[in-house]
């Protein structure tokens, strides 16, 4: 059976795959079907978004369909970036603007105030709708100085207390036995299997 990941994040596509590994699976990437319908990420919501790209996409390709959306949720910042992760530094967006605008704001703060999540959320749906929601969650804090090469978004600022090493230290063993996409996904990886065994 294949599965349709609505995305055309190549990094995020590449992790989630790896995630995935061993379901049995086809798992496809949305840029292989050319020219699809837009998705607008306007949810107040993780869940809102990732039900949003799950339904349009399926409906679309009459294939079951994952939808994901993602992002850290820094205390001190009230939940920012949030929803906003991949756009938190404006038009001019990248991973390395993002995270240097994070570091700003933090930049008086001390360990003990810089507690954040990630969170995830991954939405499953056919061509008759929506039927499952899941949500993942991975604790740690913000450092002060980007580190590490592996992972993308704020990895390089994401410290995992355990380790006191930031998720692009860590590289992607650790973090898909651990990561918020990693809890995430497993949830779905269950509902995944009881829906094949239906169909």
């Amino acid at each position: 059976m294949e599965l349709i990941v609505a995305t055309r994040n190549k990094k995020k596509f590449k992790e989630i795959k790896a995630i995935l590994k061993g379901s049995g699976l086809k798992i496809s990437f949305l840029a292989d079907y050319g020219k699809t319908p837009k998705i607008i990420e306007n949810g107040k919501t993780f869940g809102e978004n990732a039900i949003k790209k799950a339904v349009k996409i399926a409906r679309f390709t009459g294939k079951l369909t994952l939808g994901e959306d993602s992002g850290l949720c820094v205390d001190a910042l009230d939940g920012a970036p949030g929803v906003y992760s991949s756009r938190f530094s404006g038009k001019d967006k990248s991973d390395k603007r993002n995270n240097l605008k994070l570091l700003r704001l933090l930049k008086s703060l001390p360990l003990s105030r810089r507690k954040a999540h990630y969170s995830c959320a991954v939405a499953l749906a056919d061509n008759k709708g929506l039927f499952g929601l899941v949500e993942g969650r991975c604790a740690g804090l913000i450092g002060f100085a980007l580190k590490g090469r592996h992972g993308f978004g704020y990895d390089p600022l994401f410290v995992i207390p355990k380790y006191q090493k930031t998720f692009a230290q860590l590289g992607e063993k650790i973090k898909h036995r651990m990561s918020h996409r990693y809890r995430a996904l497993r949830k779905a990886g269950k509902i995944i299997k009881k829906y094949i065994e239906k169909h």
